[in-house]
């Protein structure tokens, strides 16, 4: 009997050690009235269990006499005593200001906060369990202001970051303050921050405190807080309290915190109610937000909002400089085509291009050196980025010795020649291939010619023609856009333009073109030089090849004749053909965009335009000689095509198309469908090949100097690519190609310097 005794004990204190000793549990109050009362204090009693040989605490209930509430049960007497007295002194709040006897679950809260925080009042005790009806007992009341808790928060303090409501609005009526702060500095608004309630900042920020804008021992304000941790609601709710973005923290402004984390939203915010902070400095390097963005998305957001892009810190860098070093290529590229000067030397003369050299960053070395970088400028140590290419292993050297033999190449004569029409009696034709983004190769071929002729284009050609792309930029020539602000524009432009996914919506093309063009200017607002763009009439079958001008339609010239009984509306002249729709038109490439009225691509018939455009002087000519003002025709005198680039040659394994009769040949007559569709259209739009070898032989025939500029790619650019390296690389494609064919620029240069 006495074995089965120590057995049941042995069991029972096993079990013990496996259970919550602090688990509340509703027992039978008779069950204690055989055990030793040790201590009472109001409800709460202390038993000893001479069963369990441990140490029980009670809660009586007075509405139910016959039922407690057993709060914990130790097997330590020291233990017992001590935590009863705690129990004791904190739930007599409770019970006596409760209406309804508490709940298990209510005191299970209660036992596990006076156990987590054994400094905190029973007003800190109350905030945290959400006891709203304790507030109005007195104890509680006496310290709602309480800094008695680990980190010296107030109960004001807990209800914020808990964002509970009612529990605040409860503080407030019992006057609680909204301007203590705990042992780190931090106020009522960096709690509520840290919470989920931007209801509690705007309940808060009611009443004018220098709370709002106080500045923790870390130095961050609320506004900082939330900056760092990208609570854009938060943000907007403290901007709306009146929380000043002006308060100089650790990092900097608020801004600088949220640029520092990449917090976008929180960025936004701060620049929507204060646009003047895109020119705020941080106290360490004096440096702007754009120093400090980290992407490429929080740099276009500066640079909408008006931060300069060339403005230096301290160090003399750039937002330029600080993106190379940090290996932010993605930043550099939006820098680069929002006019970031490429050779301005910073920290030790150093220019981008050197620290680029230093981090070993190929792609941005190029990238630099396409958007204009000189590779010959010294820093203060008298080092060039090609003596720093020679020190590595990487092969740049040759990479930078192209890029210097280019220098020298593309370098303006000290003397050029003036020529105006009086001067000359022959005109210049220039042709621009479409391409879709693969225009900025046209860019950069026309960015060398006008550095090696030293003049713009649109003063040294006389005729301009243009396809697609080709066409946009013969636009922009006539209308003075310098190139280098057009290759800018193209790497901005794609972002915006080639969004989703094909067919593309036409609004932020249109939208595109009429601020650069004008929404009303016209054809002929702009007579010299004289401009055609090509275009698809698709109203007609067969389609028809149209030219938009801003310079009469020759008289001589008519349309093929086919036989047809439909009528068609007449074509807009002219002085009436809106500059942005005529440019749209060229480009309406299709599966890429819609057709704007009868319109579609004039790549579809004319994507090499030279001899569409030779056809269209001689016919402008032949209208002179008719109208007896032979005295004014001008014959050809030198024709330059520009193409877009020409793709890799594949191998192609199969275009053959037939009747399958199993699941097998079913993917082959698909494959080959594909293949063969692709190779149509590809042959239809050939810029390069026999369209170049019939104006080469035309121009022979007729003793015109022709010339012929198409860079052969290394990859396939589509024509809506959107990566930034892709298209760098073939602007450095370009650039090779420029320096393999400088025998023929330099005869170029010299037909057009002359």
């Amino acid at each position: 009997m006495q074995f089965f005794g120590r057995l049941v004990n042995t069991i029972s204190s096993v079990t013990q050690i496996f259970t919550n000793p602090y688990r509340v549990k509703e027992v039978p109050a008779a069950e204690y009235a055989a055990h030793v009362c040790l201590k009472k204090d109001g409800r709460v009693v202390l038993y000893k269990n001479s069963l369990s040989r441990s140490w029980d605490c009670l809660l009586v209930n007075p509405q139910n006499p016959q039922v407690a509430f057993r709060l914990f049960q130790l097997d330590n007497e020291a233990d017992a005593l001590a935590r009863f007295e705690q129990y004791a002194g904190q739930l007599r709040p409770f019970y006596e200001s409760s209406r309804q006897p508490l709940l298990l679950e209510e005191l299970q809260q209660l036992s596990d906060c006076l156990r987590s925080h054994p400094s905190w009042t029973p007003a800190h005790v109350a905030v945290e369990i959400g006891h709203r009806e304790s507030f109005r007992h007195n104890h509680v009341l006496s310290c709602v202001n309480s800094t008695e808790s680990e980190n010296g928060c107030t109960p004001m303090h807990l209800a914020c970051r808990k964002g509970d409501m009612e529990c605040l609005l409860e503080l407030l009526e019992c006057h609680a303050r909204v301007d203590t702060t705990d042992r780190n500095g931090e106020t009522v608004f960096h709690y509520a921050v840290r919470g989920n309630s931007p209801h509690i900042i705007e309940l808060l920020g009611k009443t004018p405190t220098t709370g709002l804008d106080h500045l923790n021992h870390e130095g961050l304000t609320a506004l900082h807080l939330a900056c760092q941790l990208g609570k854009e609601d938060m943000v907007r709710s403290l901007l709306k309290c009146g929380a000043r973005c002006s308060i100089m923290g650790t990092l900097g402004y608020p801004i600088h915190t949220a640029l520092k984390f990449s917090q976008k939203g929180c960025a936004q915010a701060i620049l929507e109610v204060d646009a003047n902070q895109v020119r705020s400095r941080d106290p360490r390097y004096e440096a702007t937000p754009l120093h400090w963005a980290k992407t490429a998305e929080m740099t276009r957001l500066l640079l909408d909002y008006g931060s300069e892009v060339n403005v230096t810190s301290r160090t003399a860098d750039m937002a330029l400089h600080i993106a190379v070093k940090r290996g932010r290529f993605d930043c550099a590229m939006v820098l680069l085509t929002h006019g970031a000067h490429t050779n301005a030397r910073g920290q030790d003369g150093n220019t981008p291009l050197h620290l680029a050299m230093k981090h070993d960053h190929l792609d941005m070395i190029k990238a630099i050196i396409v958007f204009g970088g000189d590779v010959e400028i010294p820093n203060d140590f008298g080092e060039t980025a090609g003596l720093l290419a020679a020190r590595t292993s990487k092969g740049y050297q040759d990479l930078l010795y192209v890029s210097a033999t280019l220098g020298q190449l593309l370098k303006a004569p000290d003397v050029v020649d003036s020529p105006t029409e009086g001067r000359r009696n022959h005109d210049r034709l220039l042709c621009l291939d479409g391409g879709g983004i693969r225009g900025l190769v046209l860019i950069q071929l026309l960015l060398a010619i006008e550095k090696a002729a030293g003049r713009p284009i649109r003063e040294i050609f006389d005729w301009i023609a243009g396809t697609s792309t080709g066409g946009i930029l013969a636009l922009a020539i006539v209308h003075g856009k310098p190139m280098d602000y057009m290759r800018c524009l193209y790497f901005r432009m794609k972002d915006m333009v080639f969004r989703g996914s094909r067919p593309y919506e036409s609004e932020p093309l249109d939208e595109f073109l009429k601020k650069e063009f004008g929404e009303n200017t016209k054809m002929t607002d702009v007579r010299k030089p004289k401009v055609m763009v090509t275009g698809t009439l698709c109203d007609r079958q067969p389609a028809e090849l149209h030219l938009f001008r801003n310079y009469p339609v020759p008289e001589t010239k008519t349309s093929t004749e086919y036989k047809t009984s439909a009528t068609f509306k007449p074509l807009t002249h002219p002085e009436d053909q809106l500059v942005w729709r005529a440019a749209r038109c060229s480009g309406a490439a299709p599966t890429y965009f819609r057709p704007i009225g009868r319109f579609l691509d004039g790549g579809l018939l004319a994507n090499n335009p030279t001899l569409d455009a030779m056809a269209e002087i001689h016919e402008y000519n032949k209208t002179l000689i008719k109208k007896g003002r032979k005295q004014e025709v001008r014959r050809l005198g030198l024709v330059v095509s520009l193409g877009t680039g020409k793709p890799p040659q594949v191998p192609v394994s199969s275009v053959d198309v037939f009747r399958p009769s199993n699941p097998w040949e079913l993917a082959k007559t698909v494959f080959g469908a594909r293949e063969l569709g692709k190779m149509v259209v590809d042959c239809c739009t050939d810029a390069d090949g026999p369209a170049v070898d019939r104006a080469r032989a035309w121009c022979e025939m007729t003793d015109v100097p022709y010339f012929r500029l198409s860079p052969q790619l290394h990859t396939e650019v589509m024509l809506d690519e959107v990566n930034d390296a892709v298209l760098v690389n073939a602007l450095w494609d370009t650039q090779l190609y420029i320096y393999q064919q400088r025998e023929q620029f330099e005869q170029l240069v010299q037909h057009l310097c002359r």
